[in-house]
């Protein structure tokens, strides 16, 4: 059994050092913990210390990093347990001791570690920036100053489950196109490859009686089968280059372009980046964020470029004293209804309860919207199928029709 040093203070406020045998390092906190003790330190001694290290750390590997399921079933349990009346150093602690992912308990430790330090709740959120986004550290930043620390937690949570909902309707809308769409390319790639040339020696000294249709095949086939590697190597070459140009601004600017003209697919994500805007919008204006970070964030998750510029834009134009609604007249790309609903919060002061109604119903129209995608690729994707293998199954078997006629 490993040993780990350890510093804590104890109940009277002494600082003690130590040494414990436990099984690891949560384990040797735990007693420490049962003890009364406020750890300051547990690490890893003696000969074992590395190789400790070592497996601690493959099992952080093996466990992954942390997602935003992970965040929404912290910020449920926190709430849970501030409106209890458990003070939040007692809480983190406690959320910590229960959390099964390594990686997640590390990152509520450090949490726990700065807020017992002195730094605020949000600074401490702030400084794990992947997990916990400005929406989130804003939001508490909120919270800290009106004292509604645990309802505010309440209003996250509901927006984080909303998000993660979204992106799984998005993501299960796009599983089976994709799974069609391969099954497509290998049974043409397996009829071309291991079916057409099997046929090869039927069709041999006859190829001026071969119809277009079968020459086109048989020559095709030939070129996969010699040249195959350099196919596997230019689709690589193509598929890394295309990735790479995503990452830049020109190609991402491209692609977020192309999402909102694609025929079947730029009603669900023009709804989809409405919805998760003025959703984002919304909840921060009735969280008591400042109007400008609003917008600033507001552009930041949306997701999509342009979307980020027309929000930039009335940032501009509200540091410059005017209304949300001014610019927004002139962009395309929010409904005239939403600018004139807009206008109309900002009129009667109830700006975040109108986009929370309007983000409501086009997260419905979103949902409408992905159901009406998917039953229209199903059978496009479909028909594009049996078209292919209908193609090469005709091009086998005409000219074997016609040499059959040809010998009867």
């Amino acid at each position: 059994m490993p040993n780990y040093r350890y510093q804590v203070k104890g109940p009277g406020g002494q600082i003690q050092v130590g040494v414990l045998s436990a099984d690891s390092v949560q384990t040797a906190a735990t007693v420490l913990r049962n003890q009364g003790m406020h750890i300051l330190a547990v690490n890893p001694v003696g000969g074992g210390a590395q190789r400790q290290a070592l497996l601690e750390k493959l099992a952080d590997m093996n466990s992954g990093k942390p997602s935003q399921k992970h965040v929404l079933e912290f910020t449920t349990q926190l709430a849970v347990m501030i409106r209890a009346g458990i003070n939040l150093r007692a809480s983190l602690e406690g959320i910590a001791d229960q959390t099964q992912h390594r990686g997640f308990r590390k990152v509520i430790n450090q949490l726990r570690t700065d807020v017992e330090s002195g730094k605020s709740f949000s600074e401490a959120l702030a400084r794990h920036p992947k997990l916990f986004g400005s929406l989130y550290v804003n939001m508490v930043r909120a919270s800290e100053m009106s004292g509604s620390f645990s309802q505010m937690l309440d209003r996250i949570a509901g927006y984080i489950a909303q998000q993660i909902e979204t992106r799984k309707m998005v993501v299960g809308a796009s599983i089976y196109p994709g799974i069609i769409g391969t099954m497509a390319v290998a049974v043409t790639v397996f009829l071309l490859t291991f079916v057409l040339p099997k046929f090869k020696a039927v069709f041999e000294g006859k190829e001026d009686a071969l119809p277009a249709s079968t020459k086109f095949l048989m020559g095709l086939s030939d070129f996969l089968q010699v040249q195959w590697p350099y196919i596997v190597a230019g689709l690589f070459g193509v598929g890394v280059a295309g990735f790479l140009a995503l990452k830049t601004e020109p190609g991402g600017l491209l692609a977020d372009r192309l999402k909102l003209t694609l025929p079947v697919f730029r009603n669900m994500f023009r709804s989809l980046y409405i919805s998760r805007s003025l959703h984002t919008k919304g909840q921060l204006i009735n969280a008591g964020v400042p109007m400008l970070d609003t917008l600033v964030i507001t552009g930041d998750i949306s997701g999509n470029r342009l979307y980020k510029a027309m929000w930039r834009n009335v940032y501009m134009s509200v540091k410059q004293g005017k209304k949300i609604s001014l610019p927004l007249t002139k962009t395309t790309l929010l409904p005239r209804a939403v600018v004139q609903m807009i206008s109309a919060g900002e009129e009667s002061g109830k700006l975040g309860e109108v986009l929370d109604e309007v983000s409501v119903y086009y997260a419905k129209q979103l949902k409408e919207q992905i159901k009406a995608v998917t039953s229209l690729i199903e059978p496009i994707m479909i028909i594009v199928m049996g078209g292919i293998v209908g193609f090469i199954a005709m091009a086998i078997i005409l000219p074997i029709f016609r040499m059959s006629q040809i010998v009867n």
